[in-house]
């Protein structure tokens, strides 16, 4: 099986990652609701169901890679190429996750709600998958994008009452899946996709996620710098990457042209037993903290991972068993319009005074309403496709 066949299983992975993610964003901060279902705090020994979402979209990015790559050079894009597109997504992603987490720190005279709509609507307009054009509609599109950067242009110079200018004080998720990816992919790419290779990546990273999380070596120790330390979100981010990149690469290498007959769920089962063990043995070590990034956070995801990878590919690729997932597959093929969309809804439930009724805003029924709204954004994505609107970088 080449590179460039499409798998569905990743498309489901990831419309059903963005499902979750929808989910946990809505109902946080909710009351009465199962503690299992939250973020762990700081100093909490947990992995909270709200704790797999991020990890999951990082694991589905690396998933993505070899296939993405492949599909490039299937187009005739050079490694040259190939390279400058990767750099031009991960800028892209950090810049998007700049402006999300941290354009609201911008207030004054401008309403927060409505700086928080300016940025995404500048994000459709400068990233939009505007269909092939010649004319005055070539001119139009051109114009939009030109548009969209002049908003985000305008953020950053924009003064609040204060005087203050737009500050970064956080990279947001997008911004860490950004340096991730750009990190990742780059190596997939100069190690050409070897099977033995991209093993070896993920060992590296993964290696020095350890070592940069050790307990034993103080984080103003001055060689922590030879662990390269300084890489911004820290290595636990492109484990998770480089584990998905190395599960796709498996996929390629040993699933064989027949690949519905392989033992490739097999293998993702016993990879994910050994992930669990390694999370036994680190959880000697470390708590499982999302925040904190720990190896044990890091191997029990992984866990969980590999062997959901291998059920969806045994149910979605060998059986054909897809049409549980068409509700939410808009989700795995427009994932950043159904991350953005959420922000424009809160805001203008903001700019309205509107709130749900206090019956849906905790307990059973609250996260009922998350649920629903979930599935609702979704909609919306399939919907805003139907129009031609899609962020893609």
């Amino acid at each position: 099986m080449s590179t460039s066949t499409r798998i569905t299983t990743i498309d489901i992975f990831r419309a059903l990652t963005m499902l979750m993610m929808l989910f946990v964003n809505d109902f946080a901060g909710m009351s009465n609701i199962p503690h299992f279902l939250e973020h762990a705090k700081m100093t909490e020994d947990m992995l909270g169901f709200s704790d797999l979402v991020f990890p999951a979209f990082l694991f589905c990015v690396g998933l993505s890679i070899p296939f993405s790559i492949a599909n490039r050079r299937k187009k005739g894009d050079s490694d040259a190429q190939i390279i400058l597109h990767i750099i031009e997504r991960s800028v892209f992603l950090i810049i998007m996750g700049i402006f999300s987490m941290n354009g609201r720190t911008v207030e004054g005279g401008i309403p927060r709600y409505a700086i928080s709509i300016a940025v995404v609507v500048a994000y459709f307009l400068l990233w939009n998958a505007y269909p092939k054009a010649d004319g005055a509609r070539k001119w139009l599109f051109k114009g939009l994008q030109i548009l969209g950067a002049a908003l985000l242009i305008g953020i950053v110079i924009y003064k609040d009452v204060n005087g203050i200018h737009f500050t970064h004080s956080w990279w947001g998720i997008l911004g860490l899946i950004g340096w991730a990816y750009g990190i990742c992919a780059l190596t997939y790419v100069f190690l050409k996709g070897k099977f033995r290779n991209v093993l070896a990546a993920w060992i590296v990273v993964t290696v020095l996620c350890i070592l940069n999380t050790l307990p034993c070596i103080p984080k103003e120790y001055s060689l922590r710098a030879l662990f390269l330390s300084f890489y911004p979100g820290g290595w636990t981010h492109p484990a998770f990457v480089m584990a998905g990149a190395f599960a796709s690469t498996a996929l390629v290498k040993y699933a064989g042209k027949d690949y519905k007959k392989s033992w490739y769920p097999l293998m993702m089962l016993c990879i994910g037993a050994i992930m669990f063990v390694f999370g036994l043995a680190s959880h000697q070590v470390w708590i499982i903290s999302k925040i904190q990034a720990t190896p044990a956070w890091l191997f029990y995801s992984l866990a969980i991972f590999f062997p959901l990878l291998a059920l969806l590919y045994y149910l979605c690729d060998i059986k054909q068993h897809t049409k549980w997932a068409a509700l939410i597959k808009p989700a795995g093929v427009a994932t950043l319009t159904a991350y953005m969309l959420p922000s424009i809804w809160y805001a203008l439930m903001s700019a309205f005074g509107v709130s749900y009724p206090s019956v849906f805003c905790s307990g059973g029924l609250g996260l009922l309403r998350s649920f629903v709204f979930a599935h609702v954004i979704i909609g919306l994505t399939w919907c805003l496709g139907k129009a031609k609107i899609k962020l893609k970088l």
